[in-house]
C-alpha cells in the first residue's frame, strides 16, 4: 500500500459515530477515542497470532497486544482451547474451583518473591487492594507515588504533583474530593534528595510507597537500579511498606517481573491481566505475614463475585504455563532488541532526536535527543511527530498504541520478519518525519 494513500475506514467509522449515542464519547476506556492521533478508532473484529483485522477488512501489524496483556499474541491455540474446554462446563460460579488452586500455585512456585496471593478482576482493583492492606497493616494513612507513574483510577491515586520539592496530590480528574488527594504524596521519579525529604517529614504518615519499578505508562522511564534499592532501604528505614506495582511489568520481562530482574524484595506486588491471557484478571501478593491480614483471615476486607472466575484462571493457566518454557524469555528479549536497535542506529547515524527505550519486550520510541528517566522530561510538542508516525504506520498496516505516552509489545507471535517488516517501515516514516 503507498504510504500516501487513506485507508478505508468507513465501517470503523459509522461504528463509531453509532456508539456514541451509547457511551460517553464513543468509547469505553477514553484512550481508545484516538484523540492524541487520527481518524475514527479502529473497530477491531479479530486477531490472530501478531496481527488483527477490523471491520473494514485492514490487516495490521499489533505492537499494542491488547496493552500488553497478550504476551502469546492473539487467540494463542493453546489459550483458546482451554478457555473452550472451561466454558462448556460454565463461566462462573461464586465459589472456589480447581483452576484458582492451579494457578495459584503454578505463580506461588515460580515466583520467589510471593507467599501468597489473591486474585481480583484488574489491575486497578488489584491495586486498590493492595493501597488498602498496606493501611490496614501499617495504621498509617498516606501513599507516596511518583509522577509519571500511572495506578489504575484509584481515587487517592488519580493525581499529579503540585509545586515544590514533596507536595500532597492534585486530582487530575473531577468527581474526586480533594481530601482524598491529600491523602496522597506525589514527588518526582529518581530523586532521591525528595524522597528522603517526604520520609523524614511525613513518614510517620506514610502506609506506603507505590511506584512502577518499569515505569510503562507515561512513556517508558527505565530507572537505575539504584534508584529502586534507594526506594527499598528507605522503606525499611522508616516502616513504611513498598508496594511494586507490575501490572505491566509482571510476567512481561520475566516469571518474576521487575522484581526478579532487580533482585528487589517488594513488601506487596500487584499484577494485571497477563496473568489470566487477557481474560479481566489482576492480582497483588505479598508474604504471609502481610497477607494474612485480608478477610476473611484478617481484618482487611476485600472480595469479588467473579475474583478467579473458572474462565479467567483457564486462560491464565493456559498462558503461563507457555511463558515458564526453557528459552521463552530470552527469545523475546533478543528478537526486541534486535528490532529497536534497528532502528536506533539508523536514526542515530541520520542525527535524529529519536531514543528507542527498551527493556525485555517492551519498548517505547520518544522523540527526544536523550535517555527519558522522568515525565517532566517529555516534551509535549513532541507527540505531533508522534501523531504523523501513527498514521503513516497505520497506512502501512502497522498498529502502536494511539498515543506517544503509551509503550509498544512484542509478543512470541511476533516472528523475525514481522519485525524486521516494522523496523523498515518505521525506519522509512522516520525519513518522512525529519525530512
Amino acid at each position: 500500500m503507498d504510504i500516501t494513500q487513506e485507508m478505508n475506514r468507513h465501517t470503523s467509522s459509522e461504528l463509531f459515530a453509532e456508539a456514541q449515542n451509547y457511551f460517553p464519547g464513543g468509547v469505553n476506556s477514553p484512550v481508545r477515542a484516538f484523540k492524541s492521533v487520527s481518524g475514527p478508532p479502529l473497530f477491531i473484529k479479530q486477531g490472530q497470532g501478531s496481527r488483527m483485522t477490523d471491520e473494514d477488512g485492514n490487516e495490521f501489524l499489533d505492537f499494542c497486544c491488547s496493552w500488553g496483556p497478550l504476551i502469546l499474541g492473539h487467540n494463542h491455540p493453546s489459550v483458546r482451547e482451554k478457555v473452550i474446554q472451561t466454558v462448556s462446563k460454565g463461566t462462573s460460579f461464586g465459589t472456589p474451583t480447581r483452576l484458582g488452586n492451579e494457578l495459584g500455585k503454578l505463580i506461588i512456585d515460580n515466583h520467589a518473591y510471593l507467599d501468597k496471593i489473591r486474585f481480583v478482576s484488574s489491575g486497578t482493583e488489584a491495586v486498590m487492594s493492595a493501597i488498602r492492606l498496606a493501611r490496614g497493616v501499617t495504621g498509617k494513612s498516606k501513599v507516596l507515588k511518583f509522577d509519571g507513574c500511572y495506578h489504575g483510577h484509584v481515587d487517592s491515586l488519580l493525581v499529579k504533583a503540585g509545586s515544590g520539592l514533596a507536595t500532597f496530590g492534585v486530582s487530575t480528574s473531577a468527581g474526586i474530593p480533594q481530601s482524598f488527594a491529600q491523602e496522597t504524596l506525589v514527588i518526582p521519579l529518581n530523586d532521591q534528595e525528595a524522597l528522603e525529604h517526604t520520609l523524614q517529614k511525613h513518614g510517620h504518615d506514610i502506609a506506603c510507597i507505590i511506584v512502577e519499578p518499569i515505569p510503562a505508562n507515561n512513556g517508558l522511564l527505565l530507572q537505575d537500579k539504584s534508584f529502586l534499592e534507594c526506594l527499598r532501604l528507605k522503606a525499611y528505614k522508616h516502616n513504611v511498606l513498598l508496594i511494586f506495582d507490575e501490572v505491566i511489568s509482571g510476567f512481561r520481562i520475566g516469571f518474576e517481573g521487575a522484581a526478579g530482574y532487580y533482585n528487589i524484595q517488594p513488601d506487596i506486588i500487584t499484577f494485571g491481566k497477563i496473568i489470566g491471557g487477557g481474560m479481566p484478571v489482576g492480582a497483588y501478593g505479598a508474604r504471609t505475614d502481610i497477607m494474612s491480614y485480608i478477610a476473611p483471615e484478617g481484618p482487611v476486607y476485600q472480595a469479588g463475585t467473579l475474583s478467579a472466575n473458572p474462565v479467567a484462571m483457564a486462560a491464565g493457566y493456559a498462558a503461563l504455563q507457555e511463558l515458564l518454557q526453557p528459552g521463552f524469555y530470552e527469545s523475546m528479549d533478543n528478537k526486541t532488541q534486535q528490532f529497536v536497535a534497528t532502528i536506533q542506529d539508523h536514526t542515530s547515524a541520520r542525527g535524529y532526536p529519536v531514543q528507542m527505550q527498551q527493556i525485555g519486550s517492551i519498548f517505547w520510541i520518544a522523540f527526544a535527543k536523550d535517555r527519558i528517566l522522568r515525565a517532566d522530561q517529555i516534551d509535549p510538542q513532541s507527540m505531533e511527530k508522534f501523531k504523523i508516525l501513527h498514521h503513516h504506520l497505520l497506512q502501512r498496516g502497522i498498529y502502536l498504541g494511539p498515543s506517544g505516552y503509551e509503550v509498544g509489545f512484542v509478543s512470541a507471535a511476533h516472528s523475525i520478519q514481522d519485525l524486521d517488516y516494522a523496523a523498515r517501515i518505521i525506519i522509512e516514516v522516520m525519513d518522512i518525519i525529519h525530512r
